[in-house]
């Protein structure tokens, strides 16, 4: 990088912003296991018994639960710091989004399942994410919905996943829908949003001198909502869904973005959008959240 911008050479980096970052000649590996520690530690969960999962797959949260009210400002401080540790542990994106819908008058359940999560970082504390040397850089993106799921008003999670090279960032959020919308509408609108996330990172790598020349590929386990982005004719039959979401068809169109068919069950932004028992180990490895024992030449964090 020193080739192409103006900088000084201060040795490996160790530590930013509370981030760990181990280097070697064949990956990079980021991680935020000291301030996990440090977070487990000051909510009172320090050597508690780990889980498996984030969530519950079960479960489902709602506001009005039957359950008292809890401590919100502790609560608040739980979710605001699962929502950094987000920043190299995608894994829990999704418990991290829908505890932060509770913002506002949490109950106990809504307290016992954010220190749920924290059971679920205290058993995976070395994670984080690989960076692999010698991948090319390619873009490419996932898209998901979890059609109506939120218990209270029926809105649907959106969600989105980037790779490029080895290295992954994600997204979850939750779509505010004006009108109902279908199974397909909704993943419909999911990919609208990723493909607006897709025409920004193409413009940064670009910047960075690693232009995207092929479309970007973004996968989508919806044949319907792929129909409808790809066939104009699909339009007339969706013109309550805004017209902002149409222009996917646009970026098809000037070749920016390819949306491709891809089976649920390989599906990486799954893990964004559900809570999962039976696949989530294996959608975390395909999110690229790796245990730094796991890594070429075993290092310790």
């Amino acid at each position: 990088m020193m080739q192409h911008y103006e900088m000084s050479d201060l040795g490996l980096l160790y530590h930013f912003l509370g981030m760990g970052v181990l280097q070697t000649d064949k990956h990079i590996f980021l991680h935020q296991k000291k301030y996990a520690l440090k977070v487990i530690e000051k909510f009172g969960l320090k050597d508690c018994k780990s889980v498996v999962t984030p969530l519950v797959a079960s479960e489902r949260l709602c506001k009005e639960d039957g359950s008292e009210a809890t401590n919100e400002s502790e609560y608040r401080q739980i979710v605001g710091s699962l929502l950094y540790l987000t920043a190299t542990r995608p894994d829990i994106m999704f418990a991290s989004s829908l505890l932060a819908r509770f913002m506002h008058n949490p109950t106990r359940k809504h307290m016992g399942t954010a220190k749920r999560v924290l059971r679920y970082i205290q058993g995976t504390l070395d994670y984080g994410i690989e960076f692999r040397t010698g991948k090319s850089a390619t873009l490419i993106g996932y898209c998901d919905s979890d059609w109506a799921g939120s218990e209270d008003d029926r809105r649907s999670t959106s969600s989105y996943a980037f790779t490029l090279g080895s290295g992954m960032f994600s997204w979850a959020s939750i779509k505010q829908n004006t009108v109902a919308l279908s199974t397909a509408e909704a993943e419909y609108v999911s990919a609208a949003e990723a493909t607006s996330q897709a025409k920004w990172l193409r413009f940064v790598l670009e910047d960075f001198g690693e232009e995207q020349v092929e479309g970007t590929p973004i996968l989508c386990d919806n044949t319907s909502a792929i129909a409808m982005a790809k066939n104009p004719i699909f339009h007339q039959k969706t013109r309550h869904i805004s017209r902002k979401f149409h222009f996917i068809r646009e970026a098809i169109q000037a070749k920016e973005i390819e949306l491709i068919y891809c089976k649920t069950e390989d599906h990486i932004a799954d893990i964004l959008t559900k809570a999962s028992k039976d696949r989530f180990v294996y959608l975390r490895d395909l999110l690229g959240v790796k245990s730094a024992k796991g890594l070429e030449g075993s290092v310790d964090v």
